[in-house]
């Protein structure tokens, strides 16, 4: 029997993948504020969900260990470190220009115990940033990390209202980001304006995957433009479907310049035009 273990699921920076840790016999719950053991340092993070169990074999590597719940003297000591951030990002941006670097200063974030200071940036490309940080090092007395993200992790990291008016996914529950292609906009009917399928961050919308799933059913059967059928009325060929309603507009042969309005669970379908749906969604 395999062995089971109990882990915490946490975010850094309330926002992005979800890290499982090893709650050490504590009891913790979501959104509960912890100190958590990172790989070089301590860092503070929030609670995604609490204790629960799981085989030790889908873990990938050895858990580092929630250490308590923060403390109020804890929160202080984060408030206190922002202003740290502030003025370290500030003389980032200024080195940045000095040196004449393609890339654009995002965000500074300080781990809890104040020893290491993240720097992060947006790059169209590979930047050779080492002369860089050994001039930050110089100034400051912590660990100095340069970061390059990406449009769709700055707007994870500092979040804002999608095309939806609610929060985005990334910012909020994503833990991952989803494969976004403009099949997935074709395959339900979108229009391909990249104005109205993509997100604040300029790129596709990660939501056009959430109905992958249920498009590929309906396109299962559902007839296509231009496909044969046979309806109460007739045979005739369909010129028109909507895929979420169901209904199909099909010109029949005694009448094909009107187009009637059917429901496809009213349509007959050829054996081979079935075989060929399933084919194209394998």
């Amino acid at each position: 029997m395999e062995e089971n273990v109990t882990i915490v699921g946490v975010r850094f920076d309330g926002a992005g993948r979800v890290y499982s840790f090893d709650p050490r016999g504590g009891e913790y719950s979501p959104g509960d504020i912890v100190i958590v053991e990172s790989e070089h340092n301590i860092d503070i993070a929030r609670v995604v969900f609490g204790n629960k169990e799981v085989e030790r074999k889908s873990l990938l590597k050895p858990l580092k260990s929630i250490i308590r719940k923060a403390t109020q003297a804890d929160l202080d000591t984060m408030a206190h470190y922002e202003q740290k951030e502030k003025s370290a990002f500030r003389l980032f941006t200024q080195k940045v220009e000095e040196h004449g670097l393609p890339m654009e200063p995002i965000k500074a974030r300080s781990t809890f115990d104040g020893k290491k200071m993240v720097f992060y940036f947006l790059a169209e490309n590979r930047v050779d940033f080492r002369e860089l940080v050994k001039d930050l090092s110089q100034v400051f007395r912590f660990r100095v990390e340069l970061m390059q993200i990406n449009a769709r992790s700055e707007a994870q990291m500092f979040g804002g209202l999608g095309l939806c008016g609610r929060p985005f996914c990334c910012s909020s529950h994503l833990s991952e980001f989803p494969k976004i292609t403009l099949k997935l906009a074709k395959a339900q009917n979108l229009s391909l304006n990249s104005e109205k399928i993509s997100g604040s961050c300029g790129r596709l919308m990660c939501c056009l995957s959430y109905e992958e799933e249920a498009y590929n059913h309906l396109r299962r059967v559902t007839p296509a433009v231009g496909e044969r059928v046979r309806t109460p009325q007739g045979g005739g060929t369909v010129t028109e479907i909507n895929m979420m309603s169901g209904m199909v507009r099909v010109a029949l042969e005694r009448n094909p310049a009107v187009p009637q309005p059917f429901h496809r669970r009213e349509l007959e379908r050829s054996p081979s035009r079935l075989a060929h749906s399933v084919k194209q969604d394998s």
